[in-house]
C-alpha cells in the first residue's frame, strides 16, 4: 500500500529515528529494519540518508520531491541549482589550439566580474598572454554573477607573434616549442559557463574564441555569463506513452519501483534507432561499443537480444576486428577497452543459446585479443596497457603532464578486469567449439591478469584495488579508488570471496553514490572526477550483492532511484558534490547504460536472474528494507516464458519451486520450452551485517611540478600540505616537510617525484617524471640517415631532418644502434603525428619494434593536435636488454599495428633515442 504524501518538514522528526544497518554505520545513514515501528508506517522511509530520503513510493531530498502516482506515472518538483548563487569570481586562462600552454597548474587568471563604481560594461585588463593576472579586489560577501553578465575578455598576444617572427617559434612555459605554421587559435577556458576546463573540446566551441580583427595583436572576446537560458532542467512529470507489454512486467508492491521499472522500460524502447541498433543516449547518437557492450550485460541481452546483435556488429571492422572506441590519441592501443564487446557476445550466447551467433564472434574476439596481447600487454607486470575503462577524458581522471602515449603505458584496474574476463569468455567460447588448446591458453591469460592485479594494484591497507600504474621507465600505483574497476573485480571473480567482502566494505562510498574515481581531483570540472555514474553503480550493486553485503547493496537501490525519479530520466551522470545532473560538462537524458543498469537491479539481484551457457540459475538478495511479493512476468528464457513469483528477503533461497515441483540447484535447464510458473521464498533472514566507508567527497592536493637545479629537486609549497613523498624510480625515496630534496645528479639514470600529502592523508598524483643522471649515455640515431628524409616543410625537428612512416612509405625501417656496454635501454622515437586531435579521432600510430625475429614491443605514435606536424614528442619507451656492440633494430609495420582508422597510419620520425637506465 502506498503512504500518504507528507510534506518533508513533516518528516524530519521520524527520519532522525531510523538506523544503518551495518557493522561499521555511518552516521545517520541506511535501511531501516522492518521490525522499528517507532514511526507511522506512512511515515516510515525505506532507506534514508542526511542527503535524501526513499520511500515506497517518493523520493524527498531537500525542498525536492518526487513521487509515483501509480506504475505508469511520476511527477517531480526537481529544479537544478546549477545557475543559482554562481561566485563573480571569474577564474580562466588562455590557450593556444586547445592546449593547456599558458600558466602552470594552479596558476589561473582571475578577475571579479561584479559592476566597478561608475557603471559601464565589464572589461579585463589587458593580460599578457603567459603573465598571470591576478584581480586584487576582494571577492564581496552576498555578491552572486548576475545573469547575462557580459564579459569582455582582452588578451595581449604580441609577444608571442614577435617570437614567431624572430625565431619561428614560441616557448611556452613548460620548455615546448610552439612553431608559427601550427598557430590556428587563441581559446580561452575556465571555471563560469559558457567556459569550461575542458582544453581539449575548446576548438569544438567557436563562441570561446578570440580574434584579432585589426591585427594589432590584441585579441578581444565577449562572453555572456550564467545565462539564464543555459540553465538545464528536467519535465514536470512522466506518463507512460509507448506500450512495452511484450516486454516482462514487474510488480513489487513499491510504487516507486514500478514506475521507475516502466520508465526504464519505455526509455529502453526509444533507445531503438530505426536500424534496429541501440542509440547511445538521448544526446548521443550513434552505437559506441563500451556503451553498448556494458549495457547489454547489465540487461539489454535478456531484453532486446536481437538489436544487441546487431548493435555488436555494427563494432567490427572490414578486417574482423572490434572497433576501439575514438578517444585518447586517436584511440587504439592508447585505449583497449573494446574488449568488453567479447564479455557482451557472450552474455548474448548465455541468453539465446544461439550457436550461429556463437560462430559468428568467435574468431573476431579471437583475433582481437591477439592483437591486443602484441600490442599492449606487459610481459612484466602481466597486465594489459590502456586507459581505464570509460574514463576516457585524460584530465578528469589522470594528472595533467600525461600526455595519450603516457595513457597508453597506464596498466589500470578497469581495463583489465575487462581483459580478464575477455579472456575467459573466450577460452569458455573454445571448449564450447572444442578448440581446448585455445582455451587452455586463453584460461592462463586471465589467470597471469588476475595475478598481475591481486600482485601489482592491490591495496592491502586500503582494503582495495589502487587506480592505476602509471609513470614513464618505472611505474608507480595511483592509490586511488576508481568504482567500475572494483566492481568488476568482485563481479568478475578477480578478488577472491574474502577479497571481495573487504572491496565492497571498504570503498569509498559518498552520499549520493559511489562516485567514478576518489578522492577527486581539485581544479578539473565534474565529468568522471566528482560524479556519479548510475551505471557504475549498478555494477557496483552487483559487486554488493555477490559480496552479500545488504547495507551496500540498498544504499545503491537508492543511489539508482533517486536520481531517475527526481529526474524523470535515466540520466548519464551527476554530481557527486550534491547530487545534481546540470552541473557536469556533459549529460544526457535516456541513456542505454543507465536505464539497463536500473533494470539489472530487477532481473540480476532482487530475482537474481544468471545466465550459464546451458541453464538459467537463481540468486536472489532482496535487502530487508525493500523486502515485499515481487512479481516478473512474460519473463522469455530461449524457448520458454517465466512467470516469477518472489517472496520474503535476504540472499537464501528457503524453497524454489517449478510449476509447483521443486527446483534443483536452482537453475531452470536451457532445455525449458512453454510457459511455467516460478516460485520463490527466501529465508527472511538478514545477512551478516557488513560495513561501508560512507566518507566526505574530498579532494586531493594538486600535482606538484618539479624542477631540478644543480643537485636539487625543488617544487612550490601548497597549503594544506604537511609532507611530500618524493619517489625514486617508482618507489619511496623519502618523506619530507620541505620543498626541496638532494639528489645524484651525475650518478646513474634515475627518475623521480614528488607527491603531496594533504593534513588528512590524501595525496595527490605523482608529479611528472624528472630523469636526473645518466645522460651522457643518451644515444640518438638521426633517422635521415638511414633511409631518405620527407620532403614536408615542418619544423622543429633535428639534425637533417626527419622521414615518414605510413602505411606506404617506410613499411620496414632497419636502425644501427651502438651500445659502450651492456645493460637495460629505454629505446624510444622523437615523433610527430598531426592527424588529430589529442582526444579523439582514429588515428594513432602503431610499429613493432624488433631486434632481429625477435619482437621487443610497440611503438605507439599517438595524435598530438589537428594538423600540428611541428609538435614533436617522444614516443612510449620499449626497456631491452642490450649486450655491448652495434644491433639492427627494426621498426615495422605489421598486420597486428593496424589502428582503427585502416588507412591512415602515419606519423613523422625524428631521431631513436637509446638511454641506458640500469
Amino acid at each position: 500500500m502506498n503512504h500518504l504524501w507528507i510534506p518533508a518538514s513533516a518528516l524530519a522528526g521520524s527520519l532522525m529515528l531510523a538506523s544503518c544497518h551495518t557493522s561499521k554505520p555511518a552516521a545517520g545513514t541506511g535501511p531501516v529494519p522492518a521490525s522499528d515501528a517507532v514511526a507511522p508506517a506512512a511515515a516510515r522511509p525505506t532507506w534514508q540518508s542526511k542527503a535524501y530520503s526513499l520511500y515506497p513510493d517518493s523520493v524527498v531530498q531537500g525542498t525536492h520531491h518526487a513521487r509515483a502516482l501509480s506504475a505508469t506515472e511520476l511527477t517531480s518538483n526537481y529544479q537544478s541549482p546549477a545557475n543559482a548563487f554562481v561566485s563573480p569570481q571569474v577564474v580562466f586562462k588562455f590557450s593556444i589550439n586547445g592546449k593547456d600552454n599558458e600558466l602552470p597548474v594552479g596558476q589561473d587568471n582571475v578577475f571579479l566580474a561584479v559592476p566597478r563604481e561608475g557603471g559601464g560594461a565589464l572589461e579585463t585588463p589587458l593580460i599578457v598572454f603567459g603573465q598571470r593576472y591576478v584581480d586584487p579586489r576582494p571577492v564581496p560577501t552576498e555578491v552572486y554573477l548576475a545573469p547575462n553578465t557580459q564579459l569582455k575578455i582582452r588578451l595581449d598576444m604580441r609577444l608571442v607573434l614577435e617570437a614567431f617572427k624572430k625565431q619561428g617559434y614560441y616557448t611556452t612555459f613548460k620548455g615546448d616549442k610552439l612553431y608559427k605554421q601550427d598557430f590556428k587559435h587563441v581559446l580561452v577556458a575556465g571555471n563560469v559557463a559558457p567556459l569550461s576546463w575542458d582544453f581539449d573540446n575548446l576548438v569544438n566551441k567557436p563562441e570561446l574564441e578570440l580574434h584579432d580583427p585589426d591585427g594589432d595583436g590584441i585579441y578581444e572576446v565577449t562572453l555572456t555569463l550564467n545565462a539564464p537560458k543555459a540553465a538545464k532542467t528536467t519535465a514536470a512529470s512522466w506518463k507512460q506513452s509507448i506500450n512495452t507489454a511484450d516486454f516482462p512486467q514487474y510488480s513489487s508492491g513499491h510504487a516507486l519501483e514500478d514506475a521507475l521499472y516502466n520508465l526504464a522500460l519505455e526509455e529502453a524502447r526509444r533507445a531503438v534507432e530505426p536500424d534496429s541498433t541501440f542509440r547511445t543516449g538521448k544526446e548521443w547518437a550513434g552505437v559506441w561499443t563500451r556503451d553498448i557492450s556494458y549495457s547489454i550485460i547489465l540487461a539489454q541481452a535478456a531484453l532486446q537480444p536481437k538489436v544487441a546483435m546487431n548493435s555488436l556488429l555494427r563494432k567490427v571492422s572490414a578486417e574482423g576486428r572490434i572497433i576501439q572506441d575514438t578517444g585518447t590519441g586517436g584511440a587504439y592501443p592508447c585505449s583497449t577497452d573494446r574488449m568488453i564487446w567479447a564479455v557482451a557476445a557472450w552474455e548474448i550466447y548465455k541468453v539465446t543459446g544461439d550457436e550461429a551467433w556463437l560462430r559468428k564472434v568467435y574468431p573476431i574476439i579471437k583475433q582481437s585479443i591477439a592483437d591486443d596481447m602484441a600490442n599492449a600487454y606487459d610481459p612484466a607486470t602481466g597486465l594489459v596497457r590502456g586507459e581505464s575503462s570509460f574514463l576516457d577524458w585524460r584530465e578528469q581522471t589522470y594528472p595533467r603532464w600525461m600526455q595519450p602515449v603516457d595513457i597508453y603505458q597506464s596498466e589500470t584496474l578497469g581495463t583489465n578486469a575487462v581483459h580478464f574476463q575477455a579472456n575467459t569468455v573466450l577460452a569458455l567460447m573454445a571448449r564450447q567449439l572444442g578448440e581446448p588448446a585455445v582455451a587452455a591458453r586463453h584460461e592462463q591469460a586471465a589467470a597471469t591478469i588476475k595475478a598481475g592485479l591481486n600482485q601489482h594494484l592491490w591495496q592491502e591497507s586500503a582494503g582495495y584495488y589502487g587506480q592505476y600504474l602509471y609513470g614513464r621507465n618505472y611505474l608507480t600505483l595511483s592509490p586511488r579508488a576508481e568504482a567500475l574497476g572494483e566492481a568488476l573485480s568482485v563481479w568478475f571473480g578477480i578478488a577472491d570471496e574474502a577479497r571481495a567482502k573487504t572491496v565492497v566494505a571498504r570503498t569509498p562510498i559518498t552520499d549520493f553514490g559511489i562516485p567514478c574515481i576518489y578522492p577527486q581531483i581539485p581544479g578539473i570540472p565534474p565529468y568522471h572526477n566528482n560524479a556519479v555514474w548510475p551505471f557504475v553503480q549498478s555494477y557496483w550493486a552487483l559487486a554488493a550483492a555477490k559480496a552479500g553485503n545488504e547495507a551496500s547493496l540498498a544504499e545503491s537501490m537508492a543511489a539508482i532511484y533517486r536520481p531517475a525519479a527526481l529526474f524523470l530520466t535515466n540520466k548519464e551522470n551527476f554530481v557527486a558534490q550534491n547530487g545534481d545532473y546540470a552541473g557536469t560538462q556533459i549529460n544526457s537524458s535516456n541513456m542505454l547504460w543507465s536505464l539497463s543498469g536500473s533494470l539489472s537491479l530487477v532481473y540480476k539481484i532482487l530475482f537474481g536472474m544468471h545466465y550459464e551457457a546451458d541453464r538459467l540459475v537463481f540468486r536472489p538478495f532482496v535487502p530487508q528494507a525493500f523486502q515485499g511479493n515481487r512479481k516478473l512476468t512474460n519473463f522469455k528464457y530461449r524457448q520458454a516464458v517465466l512467470d516469477i513469483d518472489l517472496q520474503g528477503f535476504g540472499n537464501v533461497i528457503q524453497t524454489i519451486t517449478l510449476d509447483g515441483q521443486p527446483l534443483a540447484g536452482a537453475a531452470v535447464p536451457a532445455t525449458l520450452t512453454g510457459r511455467h510458473t516460478l516460485r520463490i521464498v527466501l529465508s527472511s533472514q538478514a545477512p551478516a551485517n557488513a560495513a561501508i566507508n560512507k566518507v566526505a567527497n574530498l579532494f586531493t592536493p594538486e600535482t606538484p611540478m618539479v624542477t631540478l637545479t644543480g643537485s636539487r629537486l625543488h617544487w612550490p609549497a601548497q597549503p594544506g600540505v604537511q609532507q611530500y613523498k618524493v619517489l625514486k624510480d617508482g618507489q619511496l625515496l623519502a618523506s619530507v616537510n620541505t620543498t626541496e630534496q638532494a639528489v645524484a645528479a651525475t650518478g646513474p639514470y634515475a627518475e623521480y617525484q614528488v607527491v603531496a600529502v594533504a593534513g588528512n592523508g590524501l595525496e595527490s598524483f605523482a608529479s611528472e617524471p624528472l630523469p636526473v643522471g645518466g645522460l651522457g649515455a643518451a644515444r640518438h640515431v638521426q633517422l635521415e640517415t638511414v633511409t631518405a628524409k620527407a620532403t614536408q616543410p615542418y619544423k622543429g625537428y633535428s639534425g637533417q631532418g626527419f622521414v615518414e612512416i605510413s602505411t606506404t612509405k617506410n613499411r620496414t625501417l632497419t636502425i644501427p644502434v651502438t651500445v659502450p656496454e651492456a645493460g637495460l635501454y629505454a629505446v624510444d622515437f622523437r615523433y610527430a603525428n598531426g592527424n588529430g586531435p589529442v582526444n579523439t579521432n582514429n588515428k594513432c600510430g602503431i610499429r613493432t619494434l624488433r631486434l632481429g625475429s625477435k619482437a621487443l614491443g610497440t611503438i605507439v605514435l599517438p595524435q598530438r593536435g589537428v594538423e600540428e606536424w611541428s609538435n614533436w614528442g617522444f614516443t612510449n619507451a620499449v626497456l631491452v636488454q642490450l649486450p655491448k656492440g652495434t644491433h639492427q633494430l627494426t621498426l615495422a609495420y605489421e598486420p597486428a599495428n593496424t589502428n582503427m582508422n585502416g588507412a591512415v597510419n602515419q606519423a613523422m620520425l625524428d631521431y631513436l633515442r637509446v638511454q641506458k637506465i640500469k
